[in-house]
């Protein structure tokens, strides 16, 4: 009985304690939601981060539970969003709000009862850019007029700025820095004889109309709708098959056809910026992806041939992703494709921008760009000491010796379009050659000489003042990044103090210390860029001997002495600057990744082979395993010419669709435990067979096994930095140094000796000591 009394007492005093609290409660303010609803109510934005929306539209999403919707009730600044325009799914609202302020945004979800439930700051940035890439680049040329016809939109009534003309084109009405054109949609099919042609305007069905068969087993009609506009400054599109019954109440928007994957298309090339650059209708309306069922988004500002910024391309393909989600939206998933350039984009991206993109096929990569300079820039220099400084020694004259020095791939098969002229002229020439004669000739100029370089339409800027200052180098179209010295140029990475060409030759005995050393002192660097001058022939100008200069030896530092000649030196601030902006690939990329290929080194094609592994060990530092990242070979037939492949390209999109379906079932499962069977390292034949597939075909590469069936099959080759005893990743711009003394002694030379004499002259050749490169790079970051 008395434990009963303490009961009800007790229950008695809660109830009371209860009571008291909801009556506070209620004169305090309105009750707070329940933790268990609050938690099961979001509010997110689809389109882009929070902090990078562009363009005034955001799609955005408001997760609840269905009993709660019609509670909620959503404010922009202030003002109420009819939540009745937003599309009902079984997990969530989903709609486009408009209006958006450039700057901070609020958005306010309420439920009628428990009052409000989550706030959401949005940032707006103007669809002209930038977001966070800086200072946009000037002066900067329109290309719509050229491409569309279309003059671009007057946003300045002075210069500088491109000239704007009437539609008579024959007065200037104003200047567009922004390049700004409204969007546009046009209709294109695809004929039987495999070509694109317009939609007729009456809509009448052409004769000629090919069918497609999608992912997805669906035969349809090759139409596609293209829409173009202009994202920050650059030309953007939109492309996917429509109805085309459809066609005449399509409002831009219409998804029927689409299959729900997104393919992203990266361009490849190299140039250095200042231009809107040229729509790729190949690569934009890419027929081996729209044919399957997918979209394809494509920005001339993700095209390397138009600039090499990667900040600039992120912020980009970021905005561009953004209105294609906001008009179509969400992909079921996005896939980058591209080559090259496109190809660094992808690795670049990835690791940058981890919401971008879910998966990735690279083809003929690169890890980054701005590594590939390293050793591009060392290719002239040795090319130049060997057919002019050493001009002499027949040992240079038989092309495979070349390799000793380059790395790359050397052969005769081409022959050399300079022997004559130079035997001619006094210099000496092999019978064939390396690949950076007709790969990578032009590079360094392009790279590293700022009087070198233009784009179309400059001549319709003002004042004309403003383009002959342009600094014509890959270093100031990163200004941003690299910084600007105290002589005014954009400060330069590249660095060759230390470097010991030639060292894995040495020490294998191929050449001797007299070879050696000769080759290390004379070799010489590239002069400062307020140094520089115009470039001779084969660029400018004719063959005569004073202008004959493939080298470019006017702009190298050379010795005639005795003396070695000097070294360039990279800025250790800009070194680091390219870490900590994430313009090199470190490793850290999280997705599938299909990284394909034609086999092209015995043609010199620049997309050499070993890039493909440069990048797999760099994954491999940083993540541990490189497992997620599959490589295919194949070769480009008996001629041996590329074009006679089969589609490895149509092959990698169906294989990551199949992958990509296996992520999204099962997304907690690790991404190389959902690849499917045929996403492991293979190798083909040109008609598509498999020479061999599976975890050990290209061993050997990156470790000390046996040769697997496709490195025997597909062999790869090196650099000059991996010759002068640097690692296959190509990641060290500025080497760290050690004392030539203990180089002597600690193996850097194998078994091989130096007299006194010579032990004198290398230490003179590299008086602050040579490279150490069980040492990260001098101006790496420790925390990368």
């Amino acid at each position: 009985m008395p434990r009963i009394i303490v009961s009800a007492c007790l229950t008695a005093t809660i109830m009371a304690a209860l009571l008291f609290s909801a009556t506070t409660a209620l004169a305090m303010g309105p009750f707070r939601l329940p933790p268990g609803l609050l938690w099961n109510i979001e509010l997110s934005v689809l389109s882009s981060d929070p902090q990078q929306v562009t363009g005034g539209d955001a799609r955005i999403a408001i997760k609840a539970p269905p009993g709660q919707r019609k509670r909620l009730s959503l404010t922009l600044n202030g003002s109420p969003v009819d939540l009745n325009t937003f599309k009902a799914s079984r997990w969530r609202l989903e709609g486009v709000i408009e209006g958006l302020n450039e700057g901070d945004n609020e958005l306010n979800l309420v439920h009628d009862r428990f009052g409000h439930v989550r706030t959401l700051t949005l940032t707006n940035h103007p669809v002209s850019g930038p977001v966070f890439s800086g200072p946009q680049q000037s002066p900067f040329i329109c290309m719509t007029p050229s491409e569309f016809g279309i003059e671009p939109k007057v946003d300045a009534a002075t210069p500088p700025g491109f000239r704007v003309y009437n539609d008579a084109g024959d007065t200037v009405i104003g200047y567009s820095r922004n390049c700004a054109i409204e969007p546009f949609i046009t209709y294109s099919y695809r004929t039987t004889g495999g070509e694109w042609r317009d939609w007729p305007e009456d809509g009448e069905r052409p004769a000629d109309l090919a069918q497609t068969e999608t992912i997805d087993g669906n035969t349809v009609d090759f139409v596609v709708r293209v829409e173009r506009g202009t994202i920050n400054r650059f030309i953007y599109s939109y492309a996917m098959l429509v109805d085309p019954e459809r066609i005449g109440n399509d409002d831009g928007t219409d998804t029927h056809r689409w299959n729900g994957r997104l393919v992203y298309q990266f361009q490849g090339g190299v140039a250095i910026g200042h231009t809107q650059g040229e729509w790729s209708q190949r690569l934009a309306m890419n027929e081996d992806v729209l044919g399957l069922g997918h979209a394809i988004a494509y920005s001339t500002g993700n095209s390397t041939d138009v600039h090499y910024n990667l900040q600039v391309g992120g912020e980009t393909a970021l905005m561009t992703k953004e209105r294609f989600i906001e008009r179509y939206g969400v992909p079921k998933y996005t896939v980058g494709l591209g080559g090259s350039g496109g190809a660094i984009q992808q690795y670049v991206y990835g690791q940058n921008h981890p919401d971008l993109l879910d998966a990735a096929i690279p083809q003929r990569s690169y890890p980054d760009m701005v590594t590939q300079t390293i050793h591009v820039g060392d290719c002239e220099l040795l090319e130049h000491y060997m057919d002019a400084t050493d001009r002499n020694n027949p040992f240079w004259q038989v092309t495979d010796n070349r390799s000793l020095l380059v790395g790359l791939n050397a052969t005769n098969f081409l022959g050399n379009p300079f022997f004559d002229i130079q035997r001619a002229l006094g210099f000496a020439a092999a019978p064939g050659m390396t690949e950076c004669v007709p790969a990578w000739r032009g590079l360094s100029p392009l790279v590293l000489n700022p009087n070198f370089g233009g784009v179309p339409e400059m001549q319709r800027w003002e004042p004309q003042s403003d383009i002959a200052e342009i600094e014509w180098t890959h270093m100031d179209d990163l200004r941003h990044t690299y910084g600007i010295g105290e002589d005014g140029y954009a400060n330069r990475a590249v660095d060759n103090v230390g470097v010991q060409y030639g060292l894995e030759a040495f020490r294998s005995g191929e050449i001797g210390a007299d070879q050696f050393l000769k080759v290390n002192a004379e070799v010489g660097g590239w002069k400062p860029s307020s140094e520089a001058v115009q470039e001779g022939f084969p660029f400018i100008g004719e063959p005569t001997p004073a202008n004959f200069d493939p080298w470019s030896r006017r702009n190298m530092m050379l010795s005639d002495n005795g003396e070695p000649a000097p070294r360039h030196e990279g800025d250790l601030e800009a070194i680091r600057s390219l870490y900590e902006t994430g313009m090199i690939f470190h490793g850290d990329i999280r997705m599938p990744i299909l990284d394909i290929r034609d086999y092209m080194e015995p043609i010199l094609d620049m997309h050499n082979a070993h890039q493909s592994f440069a990048t797999r060990q760099r994954i491999r530092n940083e993540m541990g395993t490189a497992r997620h990242q599959t490589i295919w070979f194949a070769s480009i037939g008996p001629k041996p010419y590329p074009g006679s492949q089969f589609n490895m390209t149509l092959k990698a999109l169906r294989v990551m669709d199949e992958w990509m379906g296996n992520i999204l079932r099962d997304p907690k499962r690790r991404i190389a435990r959902n690849r499917p069977e045929t996403a492991v390292d293979t190798c083909f034949g040109y008609q598509g067979n498999v020479i061999a597939s599976g975890r050990n075909v290209w061993s050997g590469i990156l470790d000390n096994g046996g040769e697997g069936a496709c490195t025997r099959e597909f062999p790869v080759y090196t650099t000059s930095r991996i010759e002068a005893g640097g690692p296959i990743t190509g990641d060290v711009f500025k080497c760290q140094l050690k004392p030539v003394s203990r180089a002597l002694n600690d193996g850097t030379y194998g078994s091989r000796r130096f007299t006194p004499e010579q032990v004198e002259r290398l230490t003179a050749i590299h008086p602050q000591g040579v490279c150490d490169y069980s040492l990260p790079d001098a101006g790496r970051p420790a925390n990368l």
